[in-house]
């Protein structure tokens, strides 16, 4: 799992780094609410553990743009305690708010009951955000932009496969039989169309949701 800090303190986003890390996560540091949002853009974070007090953009400000587009859980990690600061923090978006000093259990523990929302809600995910995408696979409703665009099966079955490994590289071979739930039968060919067609369909100027890899394969972002 990969996780966005942002906290502008450095000794305590360093210690917070070496904690996570020997935990086990992934970790990505960002030294204000500006850094951190060109990171959850970027780097496609499953969870962040975000300080209010930073400069350049405070980390409730950085919540907000954030929840614009993602609904990754959202640690708020604060030495303002106060209850109007928890509400209001709760209240746009976090998942959780932890005051300063914390103790390394206690952040684990919260992270790992983040973790099990995000394992429970895989399970039964009605919507998944991605950028300008809305994807109900529940309901086979693809929306870009707030409208609904038309997918084929094939389309429809890669995305689906595609959101479903986020932030992960996938060769010709995954994707076909991910989404054709069949036997790889070598025909390239028929990938790189529907891939074509289907990106023809999600990606615009600012948008650009599947990157190649060339000789590898495809990432979704």
């Amino acid at each position: 799992m990969k996780i966005l800090v942002a906290e502008d303190d450095n000794n305590l986003r360093l210690l917070l780094y070496d904690q996570l890390t020997d935990a086990g996560y992934t970790v990505i540091q960002a030294a204000n609410g500006k850094e951190a949002l060109d990171l959850f853009d970027s780097e496609s974070p499953d969870m962040a553990i975000l300080d209010i007090m930073m400069p350049q953009m405070d980390g409730l400000t950085a919540l907000t743009k954030i929840r614009e587009s993602s609904s990754m859980p959202v640690i708020i990690l604060s030495a303002r305690g106060d209850e109007v600061d928890k509400v209001s923090g709760l209240k746009l978006g976090a998942d959780d708010y932890l005051v300063k000093p914390w103790s390394l259990n206690e952040l684990l523990a919260r992270i790992e009951v983040q973790k099990r929302h995000i394992r429970s809600e895989a399970g039964n995910e009605t919507v998944i955000v991605s950028g300008n995408l809305k994807m109900d696979f529940n309901n086979g409703i693809i929306k870009k932009d707030g409208q609904i665009i038309s997918l084929n099966a094939k389309e429809y079955h890669i995305l689906k496969f595609f959101a479903e490994n986020k932030g992960k590289v996938l060769t010709k071979k995954q994707i076909y039989s991910g989404a054709w739930q069949e036997d790889y039968l070598y025909d390239d060919n028929t990938i790189m169309v529907q891939i074509s067609h289907l990106r023809s369909k999600i990606d615009d100027a600012n948008n650009k949701h599947i990157e190649t890899l060339i000789g590898i394969g495809y990432r979704f972002n």
